[in-house]
């Protein structure tokens, strides 16, 4: 039994350097690895190239990386919510990658299977296709997508033990059990940390064999991206 855990965030992003690309896990707001984020805001890295279902807000999550100009790349499905992000964008001082939301899972699920390659059939016909390779199967056109190709994947889950065993809750398995698998090194911090045996094996969702590190996070926020309430 190997123990995976080390003592914070700091220690965890050990590393980092600049101009490495990552996998950041997390759907809106939630599930995101919000003590490595501020961790990596604080180290300074720079020229970084981040994968994740979107950038965050202005004042959290990835958007406090873009503040600071240490993304160079985002590649991601959803980024409607990051004032900062739209502006960097339409300047020229973000690059860009928008891709289908079942491309960014695919891509990432080929990574940690091991394949090189996935044929989609979502981005046929659009600009999504444009310079990549179209086969046909069986009479309909697929486009030929590339695994994601990352050194760190970060993610967050509710608990974990320190064998790297984890357990996600409800929307924050969207892309974190993903992500966790396709990472040259894989880093989780969770809510609650554990001796192995303490997790019932039926609920793990993330078997440790994935993860390299693991620690339990000091502080969540857990903001909540667009509040609604009803009116009375």
């Amino acid at each position: 039994m190997i123990n995976r855990s080390v003592k914070n965030a700091e220690e965890a992003i050990a590393g980092i350097t600049d101009n490495m690309t990552l996998l950041v896990g997390g759907f809106g707001l939630c599930g995101i690895p919000e003590n490595c984020i501020n961790a990596l805001v604080q180290s300074g890295v720079k020229g970084l190239t981040c994968i994740s279902n979107n950038a965050g807000v202005d004042d959290f999550g990835l958007g406090l990386l873009l503040q600071n100009k240490q993304i160079k790349k985002m590649i991601s499905s959803y980024v409607g919510e990051n004032a900062e992000f739209e502006r960097q964008m339409l300047s020229g001082e973000l690059e860009v990658e928008l891709i289908p939301q079942g491309t960014l899972a695919t891509r990432a699920l080929a990574a940690g299977y091991g394949m090189p390659v996935i044929y989609t059939p979502a981005g046929v016909g659009t600009e999504v296709a444009a310079g990549k390779e179209v086969r046909n199967f069986n009479g309909k056109d697929y486009l030929m997508e590339y695994a994601f190709d990352a050194d760190f994947a970060i993610v967050k889950a509710w608990k974990g033990d320190t064998t790297g065993n984890l357990v996600f809750r409800h929307t924050a398995r969207n892309f974190n059990p993903l992500m966790a698998m396709a990472g040259k090194i894989t880093i989780a911090e969770v809510e609650e940390l554990v001796e192995p045996g303490q997790l019932d094996p039926d609920h793990i969702h993330t078997p440790g064999i994935y993860v390299h590190r693991i620690f339990k996070g000091q502080v969540f926020e857990k903001r909540i991206e667009q509040r609604t309430v009803i009116k009375r």
